[in-house]
């Protein structure tokens, strides 16, 4: 009752057309949903995602959720969580893709999940790390523990969407550091982040990481960007 009234007056709308959800729809109605360019990456080990990061970093497995392009329902989806404070898209997308990983068996062997860190002079800004949900509601599915005090970003810099794709690489060399070595050493890591587009940021946690030794790195993101 006291929550039909508060969606009486406050209705529930949808995160990407703003529409007024029904009842039972979660953060996005399910015209939205049936339009996102959901991708099959997690069907295929040899994909896109994976391939950003030949000769540069091993990966064991890789996925993204939706294809990223701009102007798009994913550019709103990803905006709302990261700057309007929308964590239950996080939350919804993290269900999402718990459900493909535990349907298709995407990362076998996979011992933890650790998100890509925030600077703690962004998270306090923010309030939250935009991966948090997403990576929270995997390592619930998966039943593994979700860690992330081992990766800490020592370096802060202006909002990456800004920056240059070649400056990306530059301003990715030493911006992390491993805090807890003995946490990681000799695991296999699911490492989540939000978008992935040049892979600067992921390659360097997942080098970072492998200093620990006999580390095994897979990648999940909500999205891939073109």
């Amino acid at each position: 009752m006291f929550h039909d009234l508060i969606n009486l007056f406050y209705p529930r709308l949808c995160s990407i057309c703003e529409q007024e959800l029904v009842k039972n729809e979660p953060v996005i109605c399910a015209k939205c949903i049936h339009d996102l360019p959901v991708t099959t990456y997690h069907l295929n080990n040899e994909n896109p995602v994976k391939k950003v990061f030949y000769g540069r970093v091993e990966v064991e497995n890789a996925t993204a959720l939706l294809e990223f392009h701009k102007k798009s329902g994913v550019q709103k989806l990803i905006h709302q969580l990261k700057y309007k404070g929308q964590q239950e898209i996080g939350t919804f997308l993290g269900q999402w893709m718990a459900a493909q990983i535990l349907e298709n068996s995407t990362f076998p062997g996979v011992e933890m999940v650790i998100p890509v860190p925030l600077h703690r002079k962004k998270l306090k800004h923010r309030g939250y790390n935009q991966v948090e949900k997403f990576g929270r509601e995997i390592s619930l599915a998966l039943q593994m523990p979700y860690i992330d005090t081992a990766l800490v970003k020592k370096s802060f810099s202006s909002t990456q969407t800004i920056k240059a794709r070649l400056a990306r690489w530059g301003n990715m060399e030493e911006s992390f550091v491993l805090a807890d070595p003995g946490v990681v050493a000799n695991r296999h890591i699911l490492l989540v982040d939000d978008i992935i587009t040049t892979g600067a940021t992921l390659e360097a946690c997942a080098s970072v990481l492998k200093e620990a030794g006999g580390v095994k790195i897979s990648v999940a993101t909500m999205a891939i960007a073109w």
